[in-house]
């Protein structure tokens, strides 16, 4: 089988020896950024670039798999945020969001031309280039965050936080009509030829919002989000997620991902055998800092805790060791 069958097989639930191993997250590293001479900075802006370096992962390490978008900024700036690029500064700096724009419900307009607005066609065009240029070998994937998340992208975050105490109906309506818009962000990268979709919802964890505030503020739009959307469909939580596992089981995703704050083997033990489970080595302790012996233990760990397949807590910290990728790549290929 080649790489992209392997991930494909593997998310409709046959199984796969070894599991695939690709990730629904950012796995831009700096291996790749140099080698390929790519400006991070710039990777948001080119589709070209953005596919060189998402593909990457592919050609340098054996990653089954290349992901876009990078940032958290896409859909907010579609929607008309600003951003900052930090093109000046020295150093890798992910995009961030400068200007807010909703405050609101009725400040959340779908733009009339959704594939055109921001950087949408960036993202579009980067999947296009990979599926031309590795679309027959590897899954291509494309995630976008979730409501709550990408609420805290276009609006104050004190203020979201605190309004969905005081007055979780007007969040609730925001998060609505979010949720239009990630749906059909999805069927665009859909259209462009993505393969598998994660739902980035972050901001559910419960390092932030109550488990009761997550049933009953963000799990409703995520059930819908998940019934629209194109299918293979991954639901990803960062952080602390012991609480609402099970909820994440429910809301209709082809396979949950959770981050290294989650205890896998009580996760396995919630949510049965059936459910897909990918997590949920330390990105930044393990990969990034971690010694190449180590990370090859600490992934197949993942394994032997409940894991289906092994993916990082949350997007692989960028200035990762290039010896520290062939040992993670290595050791879950030598799974049998």
């Amino acid at each position: 089988m080649t790489s992209k069958e392997r991930v494909m097989k593997f998310l409709k639930g046959e199984k796969v020896v070894p599991p695939p191993v690709f990730s629904g997250m950012g796995n831009v590293v700096t291996p790749v950024l140099e080698k390929h001479r790519i400006i991070f900075s710039k990777s948001h802006r080119d589709p070209v670039l953005m596919a060189k370096a998402a593909g990457g992962s592919y050609t340098d390490f054996g990653f089954e798999c290349a992901v876009v978008p990078f940032d958290l900024g896409v859909e907010a700036e579609a929607l008309g945020a600003e951003m900052n690029y930090y093109d000046d500064v020295e150093g890798l700096l992910y995009p961030t969001v400068k200007t807010k724009c909703v405050k609101y419900a009725e400040d959340v307009k779908m733009p009339a031309d959704l594939a055109n607005a921001g950087r949408i066609p960036v993202v579009t065009g980067a999947i296009k280039e990979l599926k031309s240029k590795h679309g027959n070998e590897i899954a291509i994937g494309a995630y976008v965050l979730g409501p709550f998340t990408m609420a805290g992208q276009v609006m104050e975050l004190d203020e979201l936080y605190e309004e969905s105490f005081l007055d979780p109906e007007r969040i609730g309506k925001i998060l609505e009509k979010l949720s239009d818009v990630i749906i059909e962000v999805f069927k665009v990268y859909r259209d462009a030829g993505a393969d598998y979709f994660i739902l980035r919802e972050m901001g559910g964890t419960s390092d932030v919002m109550s488990p009761k505030s997550f049933r009953s503020l963000i799990k409703p739009h995520v059930i819908r989000i998940i019934s629209e959307m194109p299918r293979p469909a991954i639901l990803h939580i960062c952080g602390d997620t012991n609480a609402i596992v099970q909820d994440m089981a429910e809301c209709g995703a082809d396979a949950i991902s959770v981050d290294q704050k989650n205890n896998l083997t009580d996760t396995r033990l919630k949510i049965g055998s059936d459910v897909i489970l990918l997590g949920n080595f330390d990105p930044v302790k393990v990969l990034h800092r971690g010694k190449p012996e180590d990370v090859g233990e600490a992934v197949l760990e993942c394994l032997r805790s409940g894991a289906n397949a092994v993916w990082p807590g949350c997007d692989l910290w960028p200035e990762v060791p290039a010896e520290n990728m062939t040992a993670y790549v290595s050791a879950l290929k030598s799974v049998q």
